[in-house]
């Protein structure tokens, strides 16, 4: 599919203009806002991770003011089942007599939305977590022998604590696997941090969130239109190579114990392709691929023991991986 020039120039003005919305709630913070608004065109789940207090909640609920979509909250906790997540069955009593027995009918969980935000998702135990599993690869949910699809346009917003964090448990490789990105929220500059601090004082009570200016942009259709289009960004052959060639690098890499899957690549390749619409393009640079690949990476691999020990972190090593492998030219 050839896609028109206008097309691609229209949908970096949308998402330039949501990108305006979401930061008149989070200040500074420009990658962050850019990569969940790249997961989004690219029909990704993101996992964002920071200390508690840094404006994971706040991205989430003001992406999803900024789009007209339903949205949902669940916020994880150790005793959190996963009926509570994905829905359940209640019997009902039989028409014209309280006591005899009827059918089951199925109450959906809070799943059943377009913008589900999982908060604090490593604070239940990995029962609770995997509920989500079926859901974010599927986009469906098996309840009772019944298989309910979801909506779409369907994203996940999980945020965590850094693991050591109290009380928090470790999320599974397959649950990890299933997101495109995971994001890291640093603290902010000095500049920001004042602005941070100005914009939720100035006329408000309380810790309320400062979501007053955020105002809808997206609605359901031009999502999926985004995402569509995303799909038919042009990737040339040897950018596809070179993605390929760097997930097959964090297999052999020395510091990691473990390497990334094929859905690695993947993962890089659609990021890239919505990443070039961001930047008004209708084709992929090795640059879009190799700018993302720290948020497709890090949580895909496993640091070895001794690379542990020497106090090595994951982005240190992905960071001289990436340099390693040449990249396309011409």
């Amino acid at each position: 599919m050839q896609i028109n020039p206008a097309d691609v120039t229209r949908a970096a003005e949308i998402l330039t203009a949501l990108r305006g919305e979401v930061g008149k709630a989070v200040v500074g913070q420009r990658e962050v806002v850019d990569q969940t608004l790249i997961a989004l065109v690219a029909s990704g789940h993101v996992l964002v991770e920071g200390v508690p207090g840094l404006g994971k909640t706040l991205l989430a609920r003001a992406l999803a003011k900024a789009l007209s979509l339903q949205h949902a909250r669940i916020q994880f906790t150790p005793d959190l089942m996963p009926s509570d997540i994905t829905g359940h069955a209640v019997l009902d009593a039989a028409p014209g007599d309280g006591a005899a027995p009827g059918s089951l009918r199925v109450l959906r969980g809070p799943v059943f939305t377009h913008l589900l935000l999982a908060d604090e998702i490593n604070r239940a135990p990995a029962k609770t977590q995997s509920a989500l599993l079926e859901v974010m690869q599927e986009y469906q949910v098996t309840l009772e022998g019944q298989t309910l699809p979801l909506a779409k346009p369907f994203m996940v917003m999980a945020t965590q604590n850094p693991l050591e964090t109290e009380g928090t448990y470790p999320l599974p490789e397959a649950q990890l696997d299933r997101f495109l990105f995971k994001i890291e929220v640093g603290y902010p500059s000095l500049a920001d941090e004042a602005a941070i601090v100005v914009r939720t004082t100035a006329s408000q009570a309380g810790d309320q969130l400062p979501l007053a200016a955020v105002t809808p942009r997206l609605d359901e259709r031009n999502v999926l239109a985004l995402q569509r289009l995303a799909a038919h960004v042009r990737v040339d052959d040897r950018v596809t190579d070179y993605a390929v060639r760097i997930t097959r690098a964090t297999r052999t890499w020395p510091g990691l114990a473990n390497g990334a899957s094929s859905r690695g690549a993947i993962a890089l390749v659609r990021a890239a392709r919505a990443a070039a619409l961001l930047s008004a393009r209708d084709f992929v640079t090795p640059d879009d691929v190799k700018h993302h690949a720290l948020p497709v990476l890090r949580h895909r691999v496993l640091m070895a023991p001794d690379a542990q020990l020497e106090g090595r972190k994951i982005d240190e090593l992905l960071r001289a991986l990436l340099d390693s492998v040449e990249a396309p030219r011409g």
